[in-house]
């Protein structure tokens, strides 16, 4: 189901919109819904990434176990070309 919404474009935004739009084959209607869209799923992965980091954290803290960034970016330049390194340990904080 679809509702109707009006914006209140500025002449300058709505200008640049239209050629825009016929360059993709749209309606400047259609271009804007598809830019919404890609905006709210762009803000709706944005505030996934950062709800993970923040658990990714707090289990980092309460595990108390964490890896040293020079090791792992060492074990991955290893992994890259072929390697088979050890894997870092991890070190308590």
């Amino acid at each position: 189901m679809s509702v109707t919404t009006t914006l209140k474009l500025p002449d300058a935004l709505k200008s640049r919109i239209a050629p825009l739009a016929q360059a993709d084959g749209k309606t400047a209607h259609a271009w804007m819904v598809s830019a919404l869209e890609l905006q709210a799923t762009l803000a709706e992965r944005r505030a996934t990434f950062l709800a993970n980091a923040l658990a990714a954290e707090q289990e980092a803290l309460q595990s108390s176990e964490v890896y040293a960034a020079d090791d792992v970016h060492r074990y991955l330049r290893e992994r890259a070309t072929g390697n088979s390194p050890t894997p870092p340990q991890t070190i308590r904080l």
